[in-house]
């Protein structure tokens, strides 16, 4: 069910909220936190909004979207938009629009639709400020999840992240490469054990998942780190070995393998948005291996 409010007040629309619970039995399912979204247009808001019910599936939620529409409307208006049953997963859905000097106000906004003793995390699903735990969304949240892969510069959007980086901030290009994370990090600890001497991860240009991949591993190794533009795969070499993780790009099976052993193939598909945001939703506690990427991200050698 969707049910629209026009040149409403955020008293109206939590009254509203109230009376769909009781005539419908909607939101059943107790909430276990409320997530802030910050779309930078129309184009962006449905696409996290389904992100956004995929997630509450796994972490039953309040959701609550913010759109500034028109910054330079004379008079100032809040329009509301409620979603509530299969609409909104399992939760409820808030999109509120937000004209002329509201706009400028949107955690003020945002503050009446906060659900009670539940945490309250953020998130930017295209364009993102640089210093997230400053902006006035971002001070309401303990969580912060930005999408460097909706930045016009993606590698610079990442750079931007860490002068302004405060615990709780994370990115959710990260959690596109957790398996790759685990796969590599489980190759290394196997024998011989020999100190990792040089690393090149291989990929498209515009994918910052691949540049956090070659941060994490400059901050986690003594040789050098390459960062090249080409064949999607992580090279890293040792004295007597070397081990490949390759894939194809729009591929879902990847090639392990180490040098005089034989070649494992593994189930490594491309990870989309819905997936990355639920599995950011499962830790609200500081990620300080994410933080070390962006750290490691300064020296990676870009061919």
């Amino acid at each position: 069910m969707i049910v629209e409010l026009s040149d409403t007040t955020t008293n109206d629309i939590n009254k509203k909220i109230t009376g769909l619970r009781e005539e419908g039995g909607a939101v059943t399912l107790g909430r276990v936190l409320t997530l802030v979204i910050a779309p930078d247009s129309e184009a962006s808001l449905e696409s996290a909004v389904e992100a956004a019910n995929f997630a509450s599936r796994e972490h039953p939620c309040r959701v609550i979207v913010v759109l500034t529409d028109d910054r330079a409307a004379a008079t100032s208006r809040l329009d509301a938009e409620l979603r509530v049953g299969r609409d909104a997963g399992a939760g409820e859905v808030v999109v509120l629009r937000l004209h002329g000097e509201l706009a400028d106000h949107a955690d003020s906004v945002v503050l009446p639709f906060l659900l009670p003793d539940t945490p309250v995390v953020a998130w930017w699903p295209a364009r993102a400020p640089a210093a997230p735990a400053r902006d006035p969304l971002g001070r309401l949240a303990i969580r912060r999840i930005t999408n460097a892969t909706g930045a016009a510069d993606p590698l610079a959007a990442l750079k931007e992240r860490l002068p302004g980086y405060a615990p709780g901030d994370t990115d959710v290009a990260w959690s596109r490469i957790t398996y790759w994370r685990a796969l590599l990090a489980s190759a290394i600890d196997q024998p011989p054990h020999q100190p990792i001497e040089s690393a090149v991860v291989s990929g498209l240009q515009a994918e910052p998942a691949l540049d956090l991949l070659a941060g994490w591993l400059a901050s986690r190794i003594d040789g050098s780190v390459i960062r090249a533009v080409g064949t999607l795969k992580v090279e890293l070499h040792r004295a007597d070995e070397t081990i490949t993780l390759s894939r194809p790009q729009e591929g879902l099976t990847a090639t392990l393998s180490r040098t005089a052993r034989p070649v494992a193939l593994i189930p490594l598909g491309r990870r989309d948005v819905p997936e990355c945001l639920a599995e950011e939703l499962r830790r609200l506690d500081p990620d300080e291996i994410y933080h070390e990427a962006l750290k490691g991200i300064d020296k990676v050698d870009y061919r």
